[in-house]
Order: C-alpha cells, then sequence, then structure tokens
C-alpha cells in the first residue's frame, strides 16, 4: 500500500459548516465523479475533551451528521456547502459510519445508527445524494454492513457484524464477520458466518467487514478491520485507549462470497504515519472505501485515528497476491 502525500486527504479544516472530527467514509463512483460520504463529529473540541479528561469531569458530547465531498480525481475533493444526512429524535440519537455501493444503476447506503435500546445497521437507497429511502433497519445489535455491487445468485448480498454478549461466554468484544442475503433490500435472512476473529492472526478481540468488495478474477477482494488491545496506553482526547485498529483483506468465492479462500497474513495497513496513531482516537485505522479502477489502481479510503479521512493506493494484483490460500 502506498498513502498518498496528500493525506490526510479530507478534515474538519475542508468543511463549511461545524466540524470537528471528518473520517470513516464511504466512497463510490457515481455519474462521473467521485462522491464520498463522510461521518461529520461536530459539537465540541479537542481541548474540552481533554480539560474534562484531566479534571474528571464528564466528557462533552459530540453529534453526528453525514456530509457529502465531490472529486474528480479521487484524491481532491470539494465539499458540499450543508450535511446530506442527519438523523435525531426521541428515539434515534445519530446516525454514522456510511458505505456506499452502487448496484443495478443506484447507490446503496449502508449505515450504523444509534438508538436508545440499541445499536441498529441501516440499507438505504438514493440517486441523488437529497433523498434517502430507508429499506431495512436491523435489530440490535449489528453494524459494519457493506453490501456487494452485484446479485450473487439473484439475490443481493451484504458483509455484516453482529455483536453478541451473551453467547460468548464471558468475551465482551470477540465478534465475527458474517453474510446475509436479501431479495429487495428489506429483507435479510439466510445468514451465515464468514470468519471468525480468532482466524485473524493480528486481532486479539473482534473485526469487521470494512469498504463493499470489488470483484476480480480470482475472487471478491474484500477489506476488515481487526483489533487487538495493547497494554499501553494510546493517544487519545480522553485520555485512557487501548485498542489498536488496522486494516485487513481477504479474498471471498466468486459464487459462495461466505467462503474465504485467501487471507492476509499481516495487515496491509498499520497506523504508523502520525495522522494515524495520533487524534480523537490514535492507532486506528478504519476503511470504508475502495475503488478499482480501469489501470488496475486500487483506491482504499480509510478514517485515521477517528479524525481524518485519507487514501492509500495499490495494485490489485499485489492486494490479491497478498491474500494466502486458506
Amino acid at each position: 500500500m502506498v498513502r498518498s502525500p496528500l493525506n490526510p486527504v479530507l478534515s474538519a479544516k475542508d468543511v463549511p459548516f461545524d466540524a470537528s472530527l471528518v473520517f470513516n467514509a464511504g466512497v463510490c463512483k457515481w455519474q462521473g465523479e467521485y462522491v464520498m460520504l463522510f461521518r461529520n463529529d461536530y459539537g465540541s473540541t479537542e481541548s474540552q475533551w481533554r480539560e474534562a479528561a484531566s479534571r474528571g469531569l464528564p466528557f462533552p458530547g459530540l453529534s453526528t451528521n453525514l456530509g457529502i465531498a465531490r472529486s474528480r480525481d479521487g484524491v481532491r475533493w470539494t465539499v458540499g456547502p450543508k450535511p446530506v444526512l442527519e438523523l435525531h429524535d426521541d428515539e434515534i440519537l445519530r446516525v454514522y459510519d456510511p458505505r456506499l455501493t452502487v448496484v443495478e444503476g443506484r447507490v446503496v447506503l449502508c449505515f450504523a445508527m444509534d438508538t436508545r435500546h440499541g445499536l441498529r445497521g441501516g440499507v438505504a437507497t438514493t440517486e441523488d445524494f437529497e433523498h434517502f429511502e430507508i429499506r431495512s433497519l436491523s435489530v440490535p445489535d449489528d453494524r459494519n454492513m457493506a453490501v456487494f455491487p452485484e446479485k450473487i445468485g439473484g439475490r443481493y448480498v451484504r458483509l455484516e457484524r453482529p455483536m453478541p454478549v451473551y453467547s460468548r461466554y464471558g468475551k465482551t468484544e470477540a465478534f465475527d464477520i458474517w453474510l446475509s442475503e436479501s431479495p429487495d433490500l428489506r429483507f435479510w435472512g439466510e445468514s451465515r458466518l464468514v470468519i471468525g476473529a480468532e482466524s485473524v492472526p493480528y486481532a486479539t478481540t473482534k473485526i469487521g467487514p470494512a469498504a463493499p468488495p470489488i470483484r476480480t478474477p480470482k475472487g471478491w477482494l474484500a477489506t476488515f478491520h481487526a483489533v487487538r488491545v495493547v497494554d499501553r496506553e494510546l493517544a487519545s482526547w480522553e485520555g485512557s485507549w487501548h485498542k489498536e485498529y488496522c486494516a485487513g483483506l481477504m479474498l471471498l468465492d466468486l459464487d459462495d462470497p461466505s467462503k474465504v479462500i485467501g487471507l492476509s497474513r499481516e495487515p496491509i495497513l498499520p497506523p504508523v504515519e502520525s495522522y494515524e496513531t495520533s487524534g480523537f482516537r490514535g492507532n486506528v485505522i478504519f476503511p470504508g472505501g475502495m475503488i478499482l479502477e480501469d489501470s488496475g489502481e486500487v483506491k482504499i479510503y480509510y478514517g485515521a485515528a477517528d479524525t481524518v479521512e485519507c487514501l492509500a493506493t495499490a495494485d490489485v494484483g499485489e492486494l490479491i497476491a497478498m491474500c494466502e490460500p486458506m
């Protein structure tokens, strides 16, 4: 992977409305341009968080909306004048972490939604990034959904990460990657395990789907995030952070994407740069977008330190070669 020399490619300073943290974006190609929906956390500052941590006070709140940015080259971005999606009422607290997939001539948006009765994963569609039709909302707790860019066996397919606690016998964050199918983006079932966290050498707690997969002749290339707990305190606004997030890669069977046929035995993107190791939560890399260009270049967009949005590139053949047979 080669990190863009322009990293971060998007940060709060680029946003013309209230913004503190800009990260975990979904990206797609749509109508001749690159479109990014990014998570925008706003309403408090780093100094306020650090003061609260030093004095043992409750942390200040952060609100969240989704902003939009457009680009001609996938590297330099122009942010829209206002947020495009913000959900908040007596039940819904916020919507965040978007993933974008173009399927059959429309854009499918996956997102996470915090509610007063649990965390839900959602699927919506749009054709103009102004009007969004919510197709389905999961029961708690499910997130990190990513829809494949084409039907498989006549059905829509998505990766997801349910968050079981009681059934994992005290392992509160032993979360894995699953797959579900749908005839219409509304009703999802036929759910089955894709890969358990214990199968990823660089994960000690949980894993989760990242960007929507891309089709290659060898299989579906799919990124994921992997988390390990470290015994040292990592940089963070809140002063107590011990989780390191990195990006992994797997290759899924074209006809049965619940079958993993290759896995990167090392992270493809570990947090090493200053913008990845320091921020709201340091040592975090969280991929959310992946574009395969006609040249064979793959663009991977990722949130860094829960603070900024970044870009790294690689040749698709090299990425496939990193996935050792299972």
